[in-house]
């Protein structure tokens, strides 16, 4: 690595403003005189989008392997063939002159409307972090940098440039930033790009709270931020809030800014010096990995082919799957032949090859004859003539398997969805070929869940497959015919209806501002809140064998939150073929001083078995896995107290569980005000250790005054209440308004004198 900081001191002002804008739509300014070659980027995240000429905001792009997007990619659930994709992905990087990769993506699945759901993971934060961790570690071990975006609060595209999502502090922490921190401290991406969207009314790109105290200062982030592409509206703004690379380039006027801002004052050179040792940082790491040679096309389309067999999943299956000696299948839908395999906009990959999904069928059919309707049109038009010729293939079939993709206008990067639904020539068909034609496989391809009570009943079986890549006809073929037995679950809940939805009330925004009234209570987390039924719960998925959960343990029954705990269960296959399994942990607080959602995932594993073969999972939870995020504290706490351990095949399938004990180690600041109620009193240890003695006298001063137990106290002007019931929620010090008479001093002097009593306290 060159010495930086002698480069940066015989930097001109010039030279150091430009650095910190794009050359081009891909590119930094390279500075030849001093060395510094050019980087350059490349759309991503589930391939690599590699424009002919980087100077150009061409749409075309070179050849690449185009994997599963992250909808399908996270419901394998298996971080170690996450990270083998990763792999592929930098190699590619290299063979195509790609220095940073830009995804992952860790936003979470706010609403299922989301337009641009298909590239984030899912709606939990924890199972999304572990994916993009993974991710980017594989793409980094090749020497090719990653950029996890967009950092943050990036879940819808509606007004995505100026929406200002409005979130509160704990869910922030809590839900929509802690995958990027996990990345963040477990990966290290050697850039993080920003998003469009305000924060609380401050724009991502200049959010120093968000880019520098947070992500640089507390998660110790040693990259660089990047805007996204046109994120930036006031450049240097952005400098001071902590974003380093703007993007893209060139802009002349935005150079001039950031000097003219430096000369005059108002920017602090030492904040551009930064920026700039952050990005000639990465720069030169980059240029430490020759970009030369090619990739293994074949190889990495048999990887493709892979991890789009892992993560699709069995929704429904009343037995008619895998499919057995059937001498005519009829295959409807227009995707059997037009695969539909990856999502519109940045992410559009040109892909190397793509397994038509009805030859793939055609290939592992044996004997079976084949035949084919379109099934409904490119557009949103309804033709019944469509429906009419798939039924009468279908009435003669032993099996009809229909392909239903999702259509690119209404889901893609750029605007959100307006419903849940399939097109209306869709669900007429099938609905209609079910009517006829009992053993009916519907397969869908799309990036999200979609309703299906209008049809669900009717069927057979349901296979998600996603956008599943440019393999996914394959490993749909692989998985109908029983070559491959299905493993993957959901990584976001299918619920019934869009009014069922935690965001619904609060989608998609107005006056520019979307409030995140669900607060911490998103997915799951709300679903089990509200105890609504949902269509398939978060962790679902079902297998051609079965699992047996037994001998459930914990490393201890009683711990301290600093020593973890490790859980193990024994899983067997009871069934007849061998199967993979994925083992879900979540976390329930039976007590806390804060509301806190019923579960939450805080650990997993993807454990493969033959038939009639146990193995043992164990899983570490650590201290993360017990804490929440305390507003008043500023930090991740953890209390004393009763957690039950659930060991679940899916969020809804509870096999095990176990209680065990958490000593909290944390040595708390007092967070005691003069506004403090009671109660809150009581509940901080060092309030009640103060206050404690006297809270007997304070209620049975009370109780004479107001009544509430006259059979004590004798009161027959008793008002008909529990006066403490209130009085525990008010403030100490508006209580002791009410007994101010009989107090030996003024009650904002008796509070003053507990609080400092308090604040003396070791």
């Amino acid at each position: 690595m060159k010495d930086i900081q002698s480069i940066i001191a015989q930097m001109t002002l010039e030279e150091k403003a430009a650095l910190s804008i794009g050359a081009s739509a891909w590119s930094t300014t390279p500075i030849e005189r001093l060395g510094v070659p050019e980087m350059i980027v490349s759309d991503g995240p589930h391939g690599v989008r590699r424009v002919p000429d980087v100077h150009a905001m061409a749409l075309g792009s070179l050849p690449a392997t185009c994997f599963p997007t992250a909808s399908c990619t996270a419901s394998t659930w298996d971080v170690d063939l996450i990270h083998k994709m990763g792999e592929a992905l930098g190699e590619e990087c290299i063979a195509l002159n790609v220095d940073v990769l830009l995804g992952p993506g860790a936003n979470m699945k706010r609403s299922p409307l989301g337009g641009r759901n298909f590239e984030y993971f899912s709606e939990d934060p924890y199972l999304a972090g572990e994916m993009a961790a993974h991710f980017i570690n594989g793409v980094q071990s090749k020497g090719v940098g990653t950029s996890l975006k967009h950092y943050a609060a990036n879940n819808q595209e509606f007004q995505r440039f100026s929406i200002s999502a409005e979130v509160d502090e704990r869910a922030l922490r809590e839900i929509y930033l802690s995958a990027f921190e996990k990345a963040v401290k477990q990966a290290q991406p050697w850039t993080v790009m920003c998003s469009y969207n305000k924060l609380n009314g401050t724009f991502a790109s200049e959010h120093h709270q968000l880019l520098t105290e947070i992500l640089k200062d507390e998660w110790g982030f040693e990259g660089l931020v990047v805007s996204d592409w046109g994120a930036v509206r006031n450049r240097v703004a952005a400098l001071k809030g902590g974003l380093d690379w703007e993007m893209p380039g060139p802009q002349e006027r935005r150079v001039k800014e950031v000097v003219e801002a430096v000369r005059s004052g108002q920017l602090d050179e030492a904040i551009l010096n930064e920026s700039v040792r952050r990005i000639l940082r990465i720069v030169f790491k980059a240029r430490e990995t020759p970009k030369t040679g090619n990739f293994d096309v074949d190889a990495h389309h048999e990887l493709a082919h892979h991890i789009a067999a892992e993560g699709m999943v069995l929704l429904k299956n009343n037995g008619l799957l895998p499919l057995k000696g059937q001498h005519h299948i009829a295959v409807i839908g227009r995707a059997a032949e037009n695969a539909h395999f990856q999502g519109g906009g940045s992410s559009h990959i040109n892909p190397t090859r793509v397994a038509v999904p009805f030859k793939e069928l055609q290939a592992q059919a044996a004997n079976a004859e084949l035949t084919y309707a379109e099934g409904y049109p490119t557009d949103n038009s309804f033709r019944q003539e469509m429906i009419d010729q798939a039924v009468t293939l279908s009435k003669s079939a032993d099996v009809a398997v229909l392909y239903i993709a999702l259509p690119t206008f209404k889901e893609s990067e750029g605007y959100d969805r307006t419903d849940l639904d399939l097109t209306d020539q869709q669900v007429a068909l099938i609905k209609a070929v079910a009517k006829v034609q009992p053993n009916t496989v519907v397969v869908l391809n799309n990036g999200a869940p979609v309703a299906m009570s209008a049809w669900i009943d009717d069927v057979a079986a349901v296979l998600e497959g996603w956008m599943m890549g440019q393999a996914g006809g394959i490993a749909i073929a692989d998985v109908l015919f029983g070559k491959v037995n299905p493993c993957g679950k959901l990584a976001e809940t299918f619920p019934q209806k869009l009014s069922d939805t935690p965001s619904h009330i609060n989608w998609p925004g107005e006056a520019g501002k979307v409030h995140y009234g669900e607060g911490l209570f998103i997915g799951y987390r709300y679903y089990d809140a509200k105890e609504i039924p949902v269509l398939f719960p978060f962790g679902h998925g079902l297998s051609y064998t079965t699992f047996e959960y037994s001998n459930a343990k914990v490393s201890t029954q009683s711990f301290k939150d600093t020593d973890g705990l490790t859980v193990s269960v024994d899983v067997t296959n009871t069934g007849k073929i061998a199967g993979k399994e994925i083992v879900q942990v979540y976390v329930h607080d039976q007590k806390s001083t804060l509301v806190r959602p019923q579960k939450e995932l805080k650990g997993f594993a993807k454990v493969a078995l033959q038939p009639g073969e146990t193995k043992t999972v164990s899983i570490q939870l650590d201290f993360r896995a017990f804490a929440f995020y305390h507003p008043e504290y500023k930090q991740w706490i953890t209390e004393d107290g009763d957690f039950d351990i659930l060991i679940a095949a899916s969020a809804a399938d509870i096999r095990q569980s176990m209680t065990v004990t958490l000593q909290s180690t944390l040595s708390l600041p007092c967070v005691l005000d003069v506004e403090s109620t009671v109660r809150e009193w009581l509940a901080d240890p060092r309030g009640k250790a103060v206050f404690g003695p006297y809270y007997a006298q304070m209620e049975a001063e009370a109780r004479k005054m107001f009544g509430g137990d006259e059979e004590r106290y004798g009161n027959e002007g008793a008002i008909g209440m529990d006066i403490m019931e209130m009085f525990n929620d008010m403030p100490l010090f508006s209580v002791l308004m009410f007994q101010a008479a009989s107090l030996p001093a003024h009650p904002e002097e008796i509070v003053s004198g507990m609080l400092q009593q308090v604040h003396n306290m070791p």
